[in-house]
């Protein structure tokens, strides 16, 4: 994506677009669902060999072929119950630690917790500081679908309203402050070794994102920053690999680990990620 477009997105109506595309993207009409999907499957050739559903016209309408389920198996988990493993397939950004409250965006670019966070921040900028982070680009032929990193209970969950920038690498070198500039879900969860966050970054497109506790959450009005109900108690906990929400089209994925809480491995920026694939280890977790 060059410059310029980047630069068109300061003046361009994100939010209307991305409910234009909601609104096409759910269309039934077999003619007009069939083209999206053709033209996407021409632009884009997402492999569909461990869908559940193989044939991309089978879908009743172009977002349920394109966050489509993938088959049992498809995705095995790395490792033991120590293991972190990627939450999403897609490629990452950058992996590293959270200098006091900064974390790196791209060369020359950070961003704060607190600016992340937003309103969970009062309570759980404190827990992260100098902690790890990763960030973990989907693009719009992976699987969309976002699962849980490493076992965990959710403790929080916020509704943070913003802009709907692209969020590739160049966005990512000339928009200042991406990640807490976009619309955002913020999901916090309590550990074994500490807690850590699983947060949704939205896009330019990205109609609406969701979880499995709270359903569609955008697009949302008013939009304001809002902290999500919990479910009840026994609802909360869920095992790694679990599925816990969804992009309808694509995005981004950050990850928090609270400091001394888990070693992530060193991954380069540009590198392939898939869902259960090793990021790191929990520290002090039994393998059993």
């Amino acid at each position: 994506m060059s410059t310029l477009n980047i630069l068109l997105q300061f003046i361009l109506p994100h939010h209307l677009l991305s409910r234009i595309a909601l609104w096409l993207t759910r269309i039934r009409w077999r003619p007009f669902k069939n083209l999206l999907t053709a033209l996407f499957m021409r632009g884009f050739k997402p492999d569909l060999s461990d869908a559940q559903i193989p044939d991309p016209y089978a879908y009743e309408s172009f977002n349920a072929f394109f966050t489509r389920a993938l088959v049992s198996g498809a995705r095995p988990l790395a490792g033991d119950a120590r293991t972190i493993v990627s939450p999403v397939d897609g490629t990452m950004s950058l992996c590293g630690p959270i200098n006091a409250n900064h974390l790196l965006q791209a060369k020359g670019h950070t961003y704060t917790l607190e600016a992340l966070l937003a309103g969970a921040a009062p309570r759980w900028t404190p827990a992260f500081r100098d902690g790890s982070f990763a960030t973990i680009y989907l693009a719009p032929y992976n699987y969309h679908r976002i699962h849980m990193p490493a076992p965990g209970r959710l403790a929080g969950a916020w509704y943070v309203p913003g802009r709907l920038f692209s969020v590739n690498t160049t966005a990512s070198r000339l928009v200042s402050g991406l990640f807490a500039r976009n619309e955002r879900l913020v999901l916090l969860f309590e550990g074994e070794t500490g807690p850590f966050a699983v947060i949704f970054v939205g896009a330019l497109n990205v109609g609406s994102m969701d979880t499995v506790w709270h359903g569609n959450v955008t697009p949302r009005r008013p939009r304001t920053v809002t902290e999500l109900p919990l479910p009840p108690e026994s609802e909360r906990f869920r095992e790694r690999g679990t599925e816990i929400g969804r992009f309808n089209m694509g995005s981004t994925v950050i990850l928090l680990f609270a400091p001394g809480a888990a070693e992530l491995a060193e991954i380069a920026g540009g590198t392939t990620m898939r869902l259960g694939q090793r990021l790191g280890e929990l520290r002090g977790v039994s393998a059993v």
